[in-house]
């Protein structure tokens, strides 16, 4: 961690079935985070090609499929760059790599009320998503507590959902950070669903720390709020911020109030999924100092003048280790 950067690492259960080497690593049960001043995540690896996870759908919310590379233009600091990988948005996911999915699930006594439909259903939503390489669970309340579980281990996560019982404060923001910085080195594309009435009462990160590691985080987030049963008093300011957590990764926030309503935000869910484009480019002016570097795509084709794009809006440059001081 760098000096000067720090933040309260939390406890963590490791269930996974991971190698030797990491599961010594975990042997002490604490995963440190680094934030760099000013919430701004720096990382020390360098970036050659730039992803981005791209959605675009019509006026009705509907996804667009079949688009090309030529329909598609992406700008850096305003600058045009040259896509250089580019998959369409109806492939089938065995043509995508690995899809890694990601769950947090809020287990803090807040969800009192909440916790036994939203685990009902992660695992219906959990039960159609057979394809994926693999599934993280992070489980939240007072403590962070990750498992990360391959297909045929379902039961077992079945198990681990139903059993949590609601209970302690919210520490939502540091399990964000927990995820991220363990899906930071994973290949594939990863889609993270969060389970939480939206408030945080015990995390050490801040929620523009969390909302800072979410922009440049190679992920998207779908945010499920369950806010009927929070008071009036704080449900907008909750409202906001889940879907300016899920906005800053090109994802959405939705906020059912009936079993209907879920079923229709996990199809709106799916559907995205199956028809996210994805497009990389190496900057034609690659920067690596740290900084924040804005990206947009755009629509070439004036007849899509309508439809709306989603994806991450910027990533952080990598950081170049200056010379050792004497």
């Amino acid at each position: 961690m760098r000096p000067g950067v720090e933040w309260r690492a939390r406890r963590l259960r490791e269930d996974a079935l991971i190698a030797p080497t990491a599961r010594a690593a975990l042997a002490l049960a604490v995963v440190p985070l680094a934030v760099a001043p000013a919430a701004q995540p720096v990382f020390r690896s360098g970036v050659d090609l730039v992803h981005l996870g791209v959605t675009v759908v019509d006026r009705q919310g509907t996804p667009i499929t079949s688009l090309t590379a030529a329909d598609f233009e992406v700008y850096e600091e305003g600058r045009r760059q040259e896509v250089q990988y580019f998959l369409r948005g109806d492939n089938h996911t065995d043509r995508r790599g690995p899809v890694r999915i990601g769950m947090l699930l809020d287990t803090s006594g807040s969800m009192a009320d909440d916790l036994r439909f939203a685990a009902t259903a992660a695992i219906k939503f959990l039960k159609t998503l057979d394809w994926a390489e693999d599934i993280t669970l992070v489980d939240f309340d007072t403590e962070v507590r990750v498992a990360r579980f391959p297909p045929a281990d379902f039961p077992r996560l079945v198990e681990r959902i139903r059993s949590r019982k609601p209970d302690g404060w919210t520490a939502l923001y540091d399990a964000l950070g927990v995820y991220l910085d363990g899906a930071t080195s994973e290949d594939g594309e990863k889609i993270l669903v969060l389970y939480t009435d939206g408030g945080d009462t015990r995390s050490a990160m801040t929620f523009n720390e969390a909302r800072d590691l979410l922009r440049s985080a190679d992920i998207v987030l779908y945010a499920v709020g369950l806010l009927e049963h929070q008071p009036q008093s704080v449900r907008q300011e909750q409202r906001l911020r889940l879907m300016q957590l899920a906005e800053a990764t090109g994802g959405r926030a939705f906020f059912p109030l009936s079993k209907e309503q879920l079923d229709a935000a996990y199809e709106q869910v799916r559907l995205e999924m199956a028809a996210r484009y994805t497009i990389g480019y190496a900057p034609n002016a690659p920067r690596t100092d740290g900084s924040w570097r804005a990206v947009t795509v755009q629509l070439t084709r004036p007849e899509l003048k309508q439809a709306k794009v989603r994806t991450r809006r910027g990533y952080f440059a990598p950081l170049k280790a200056g010379p050792p001081k004497p």
